[in-house]
């Protein structure tokens, strides 16, 4: 059998050592910068120095986090990173931006590159691309079902990696802007703050009072993959991947010791072997301790038509409840909370989680003291009411969560030297080589204006009440039912743009092999592309691509390499900021850049019908959003106040650039409401009750 590879977070040197210890054929650890958990502890330069050395004399892998977005201004920085990276020969950089494939192959041909899941390669076509490109590996998207793997590793010999443990995220992957639209806290960015792990109030107008109740609506279970390993194995997946760069060092230990004694069984006997059977039930007696959420193999199974991995009862955090703090006494080191639960008392050296009712804040806590709590107002001890310590910060009514015992603390070698002072390298002061991108063709067809664009057919209608220079027109069943049938749309094929959907899993592929060539025979030139894979239906035909936002194009390098795949033009990203639009784009090339600037931004795209009979919902801030189904199919949580940037045209076009969206695929459109907008824009007026996601502020930037 082939060598497999069992991947494991190292978020801290804690957790390093637990993965080795345990069996772990690799980790993959994040620098001080530029990964996609900048809140996890994360390694400083001679750490990362003797981690790699030890690693290797160990015949062990190490794989360096590189997977977020990057701005213009941090090219520079970026580039001292790779160099510094380079000059110590990790096993792979995991990547999410597309400007880092060009950098490194022009720069450090010596680095592997893997496409981290937040690129959301969901198919063969998307590796297929990326291989060309230099990239070894791709991490796949997690919202694939067995028969998705089948296919995409019958259609491309890349490595492939899943995830098989661990958090999950509601969005498809790489596709999340809740939490930047909450405050530029991007999760392209690594400063997720967890929207889907919050509470939510429904908010339907007239709804009766037991409607109104909230819950954990978005807050999906964690994967646990390890009774599907054998078939992954078959299936021939190359690596499997442990999620957990936030976790503790006993629950990364835990979990590799798990997924170790399933792979070596099948090294040994196959994956037929009754010793295979025997290691799956003892795995999970062991993943028993691991103190995380419920447990879903999430889209794995592509028969069940059930969404077990939510449940809207279930808070968002990790561990075992152990209640609600009642009373709180004393302050500082002696501050106290009093808890009535009825699961388990705690000792000291445990370790809990608390949770502020309002879920404005979340924090880890080791109990330096645990007290008994009385019997509810008489004499003696009750061991389901007790005090603990707390930190401040917390008060009553907050939750509070058992995540680990001192019981299952366990001390592991250290793989790190434990004298690094002759690790001292360090990242550069050189500047990244300039980008200089080819001119632009194709523009035949892309006039300056007003686009509109929309994913509805009955909105095409009453564009025509105030027509935009063309039509971007979201490319989905309906819309494929339409152009492909015998009822002729309002708008002929020249005046609309098809844009494919940014989440591009394999069981697409087959009808947009076929469809794609139909479309173009019919006149549709014109496409916005939002994933990769999507490139290659396009090869020798004369069809005029757009490079959409999901691309994520912050930055020369990634509009360099969208450019290399055939897009010259590219609509800037929904979290772009003016600053870094206008560092990305030389003046002379921003005519035929194109930015929204009237949109409800997609926060969520889920790749189901979450079965919820409601639609909008509020969180602690009074905050409005709207769940958008289509049955049967997929979710969008869309927000209540849209973004408009409309009163800025004049200044836009002052700038240089000369295209502008507006989105109108929100809400049902109303023919009022939308000849408001083309007025607002053409007058450059200002929109009450919009925001301005981050056009001014941009980036949340940590102190």
């Amino acid at each position: 059998m082939k060598a497999l590879e069992l991947l494991a977070p190292a978020g801290s040197p804690e957790a390093l050592n637990a993965a080795v210890g345990e069996g772990a054929d690799a980790v993959y650890l994040g620098l001080k910068n530029f990964n996609a958990r900048l809140r996890s502890a994360n390694f400083a330069y001679s750490q990362f120095e003797g981690a790699l050395r030890s690693l290797h004399r160990m015949g062990r892998k190490l794989y360096v986090t590189v997977n977020t977005v990057f701005e213009q201004r941090e090219a520079d920085r970026l580039y001292q990173l790779l160099k510094y990276v380079a000059a110590l020969g990790p096993d792979g950089l995991i990547v999410q931006d597309f400007g880092i494939i060009p950098m490194v192959r022009d720069n450090f041909p010596t680095l592997k590159l893997h496409a981290s899941t937040q690129m959301n390669i969901a198919s063969a076509r998307g590796a297929n691309v990326l291989s060309k490109y230099g990239v070894s590996r791709v991490v796949l998207a997690r919202e694939l079902s067995l028969e998705e793997l089948k296919d995409i590793r019958a259609n491309t010999n890349m490595e492939l990696e899943i995830f098989v443990h661990g958090a999950l995220c509601i969005s498809a992957s790489g596709l999340c802007l809740f939490s930047s639209f909450l405050g530029g806290k991007s999760a392209n960015r690594g400063m997720c703050t967890q929207a889907c792990r919050r509470y939510y109030r429904q908010d339907d107008r007239g709804a009766s009072p037991e409607r109104e109740a909230g819950g954990y609506y978005f807050s999906p279970s964690d994967l646990q993959l390890l009774e599907q390993v054998p078939d992954l194995v078959r299936v021939g997946v190359n690596a499997f991947k442990i999620e957990g760069r936030m976790k503790s060092a006993e629950y990364v230990g835990t979990v590799v010791s798990a997924y170790r004694l399933v792979l070596d069984a099948l090294a040994r006997e196959g994956s037929t072997g009754e010793g295979v059977r025997e290691a799956v039930t003892k795995g999970l007696s062991i993943l028993r301790n691991d103190f995380a959420r419920t447990k879903t193999t999430f889209y794995y199974d592509p028969g069940s038509s059930t969404i077990d991995w939510l449940k809207a009862d279930q808070s968002g955090g990790t561990g075992i409840p152990l209640g609600i703090i009642h009373k709180v006494k004393g302050s500082g080191d002696a501050r106290r909370g009093l808890i009535v639960s009825s699961s388990m008392m705690p000792v000291p050296g445990d370790s809990v989680r608390l949770h502020r009712a309002d879920d404005s804040d979340r924090k880890s806590h080791k109990l330096i003291a645990v007290e008994p709590g009385g019997s509810g107002g008489h004499d003696g001890a009750d061991a389901s009411r007790f005090w603990i310590s707390i930190p401040e910060g917390f008060d009553v009514g907050d939750a509070v969560y058992l995540i680990q015992t001192r019981t299952m603390s366990k001390r592991y070698a250290p793989v790190i030297p434990h004298n690094v002072e002759s690790f001292r390298r360090t990242p550069g002061r050189d500047q990244a080589p300039l980008v200089r991108l080819p001119p632009v063709h194709k523009l035949n067809g892309f006039p300056e204006g007003l686009y509109a664009a929309t994913s509805r057919i009955e909105d095409m209608y009453i564009l025509q009440s105030v027509r935009p220079v063309k039509v971007m027109l979201a490319y989905n069943r309906t819309i494929a039912a339409l152009l492909l049938g015998e009822r002729k749309p309002p708008f002929t094929p020249e005046e609309i743009i098809l844009v494919l959907d940014p989440y591009f899993p394999q069981a697409q592929d087959k009808a947009l092999t076929e469809e794609i060539p139909l479309l173009i025979s019919r006149g549709y030139q014109r496409f916005v592309v939002n994933n990769p894979g999507q490139v290659s239906y396009f090869r020798h035909t004369n069809a005029a691509l757009i490079a959409g936002p999901y691309l994520y194009v912050f930055n020369r390098w990634a509009a360099s390499f969208v450019s290399s795949l055939g897009m010259d033009l590219f609509i800037s990203p929904l979290e772009n900021n003016r600053q870094n639009l206008e560092r990305t784009v030389d003046p002379g090339r921003r005519a035929f850049t194109f930015i929204t600037v009237f949109a409800y931004p997609a926060l969520f795209r889920i790749r189901a019908d979450l079965g919820y009979d409601f639609q909008h919902f509020r969180d602690s801030r009074e905050e409005g959003f709207t769940l958008v189904t289509k049955p049967g199919s997929d979710s969008q949580v869309i927000p209540e106040k849209p973004c408009s940037l409309v009163d800025k045209i004049p200044f836009l076009r002052e700038a240089g650039f000369r295209r502008f969206i507006l989105d109108v695929s929100g809400p049902p459109l109303k023919k009022v409401d939308y000849k408001d907008l083309m007025r607002a824009a053409e007058n450059a007026l200002p929109l009450p009750g919009t925001s301005r996601f981050n056009w001014k502020d941009g980036f949340y930037q940590s102190p």
